[in-house]
């Protein structure tokens, strides 16, 4: 199966769940707002999805899924790699349970020491709450997350990157009859954020037991064992452990920003969290959808010392990645208010709230090519089983983040937080070419890098069309559906028509090369580094 098609089914299947999560959000802004409220939800749902990235996402699956797949294409089959995976499980599920435990005891000072214990008694109460009931969430989308590597060394991609889509909808339902109570029952905000942050641990239940049933389906029928530690296992934890450091820097990195955040005025969390919504929507299309891809090919092509093979699937990574997030940081920079206001703005969420974040977006995605490239970049890293460099870059740009906001938060709030962070990526993403260039892993090959001048070029021509566009249709932004969705319409009709048709034009996009992304034969490595692999 090509990069391009493994892409095209994570990519699209994300693709439904981001659309859903910013119909979510577009919900949530409307239903509770930007407040106390919504500030204490935001932060109590971040808190459990730093650790699940700490600990699942990045570091258990940067170890697990070159070991499991190792053992299910090797002579044990899958007889080995399933018994492998129950005793990854069976060791796996206590700890998380443990940690669920402590951290739920110790969340009053957690909260203390996210800046916020200058809040009132109830404000600071209902921030406790919220992060309790949500915390157990960690223990679920771990599991979750263990399942879903599991079927990606099968290539079964689909399950896994179709699993956020349950949160979303539940989330989404419960909204809406939280809406209804409010309208009709005459409840509060903060009883609907009650009933928000349970729906969050029901989601999770529910996700796991999509991905128990696809696991099962592929035959590998995951049981819990009583717990021990194998060699096998150790070497796991050995092999984790650099990267949970990486991911915790990465994650510190948030749990940093929510500490600034709380010294703004209230709101600031939730203007950032809608701002990073529309920024995660490329983000999480392309950078996600490329990262899961390309580490199996990767890590196949590094065992096997086929270094054309790996400069290939790198630069096919990094082109396909800058074609699409160069045009969408542009256009949403230009366009962040008009975006902010179409899709966030009415109910509870006023029009100064909208602008407010349309400036908090600007600047965030001044970052987004860098936070991609992140993403493309880490994965040669960890099919060389290099755990450490990326934890060094890490902690570099966590390092700068913490030291700009310091220099800009007090002269430009909550904009200042963003624009930190796209320093932070951008020194992280120096940090990480420049490892791959010393050690002789990767270097971008200059066809590459003029593909990628041509498609600067068409986004700049882009961006001028849609500042004189943007301008036409003031007044359209926060009228009617109909007005709002025309609007909107125009301005991604005249953002795609302008920079597609001038990157073909100019060459930005080789008509040649995108074919033989979608075919399916292997190139032979011999056909150099520009060539795609399959």
């Amino acid at each position: 199966m090509s990069l391009l098609r493994n892409v095209g089914t994570i990519g699209g299947l994300t693709l439904v769940s981001r659309f859903a999560g910013l119909a979510r959000e577009m919900i949530f802004s409307r239903v509770l707002g930007a407040n106390a409220v919504t500030d204490a939800w935001f932060q109590a749902f971040i808190i459990p999805n730093v650790f699940r990235r700490m600990f699942a996402e990045g570091a258990f699956s940067a170890a697990f899924v070159p070991m499991f797949s190792k053992r299910l294409h090797g002579e044990g089959g899958i007889e080995e790699a399933r018994s492998f995976s129950n005793d990854v499980l069976s060791v796996f599920l206590p700890v998380l349970i443990a940690v669920c435990a402590v951290m739920m005891l110790a969340m009053p000072l957690v909260i203390r020491l996210l800046g916020d214990g200058d809040s009132s008694p109830a404000d600071f109460a209902m921030e406790v709450d919220f992060a309790r009931i949500m915390f157990p969430y960690i223990a679920l989308v771990s599991m979750v997350t263990l399942f879903t590597g599991m079927l990606n060394s099968v290539s079964r991609f689909a399950p896994g990157a179709s699993f956020p889509i349950i949160l979303n909808l539940v989330l989404i339902a419960n909204l809406l009859i939280g809406d209804h109570a409010i309208s009709q029952w005459g409840w509060t905000t903060r009883q609907v954020g009650y009933t928000q942050a349970w729906a969050v641990t029901v989601g999770g239940a529910i996700q796991l037991a999509w991905l128990y049933y696809w696991t099962r389906v592929e035959g590998f029928r995951p049981r819990l064992l009583w717990p021990r530690i194998t060699p096998e296992v150790k070497r796991l934890s050995i092999i984790a452990f650099p990267a949970a450091i990486g991911g915790g820097a990465y994650q510190i990195n948030t749990l940093v920003q929510l500490y600034f955040l709380n010294q703004l005025d209230s709101g600031s969390i939730s203007y950032m969290n809608y701002a990073d919504r529309l920024n995660q929507l490329p983000l999480g299309i392309i950078g996600i959808a490329l990262s899961t891809a390309i580490l199996p090919t990767l890590s196949k092509f590094v065992g096997a010392k086929n270094r054309a093979g790996t400069d290939r699937i790198q630069s096919d990574a990094i082109e396909l990645a800058m074609l699409l997030t160069i045009p969408a940081a542009v256009a949403l920079a230009i366009c962040a208010e008009p975006f902010v206001t179409m899709i966030f703005q009415g109910g509870r969420f006023s029009l100064e709230q909208a602008a407010l974040t349309g400036n908090v977006l600007a600047a965030l995605v001044l970052g987004l090519p860098a936070y991609v490239l992140v993403k493309v970049l880490v994965p040669n890293f960890y099919a060389r089983s290099d755990t450490r460099t990326p934890v060094y870059a890490a902690f570099i740009s966590l390092v700068v983040f913490a030291a700009m906001n310091v220099a800009t938060i007090g002269r430009f709030g909550v904009v200042g937080v963003a624009f930190a962070s796209v320093v932070g990526a951008w020194i992280n993403v120096g940090y990480l070419y420049a490892v791959l260039v010393r050690r002789d892993y990767y270097r971008i090959p200059l066809k590459l890098v003029g593909r990628i001048a041509r498609q600067l070029v068409a986004a700049a021509a882009m961006g001028a069309a849609l500042w004189f566009t943007r301008d036409l249709l003031t007044g359209w932004y926060d009228a009617g559906l109909f007005a709002r969705a025309g609007a909107l319409a125009a301005l991604v009709i005249c953002a795609g028509a302008v920079y597609f048709g001038i990157a073909f034009a100019i060459g930005a996009i080789d008509r040649q090369r995108i074919t033989t992304l979608t075919r399916k034969t292997p190139v032979p490595a011999s056909d150099g580094p520009d060539d795609v692999a399959e």
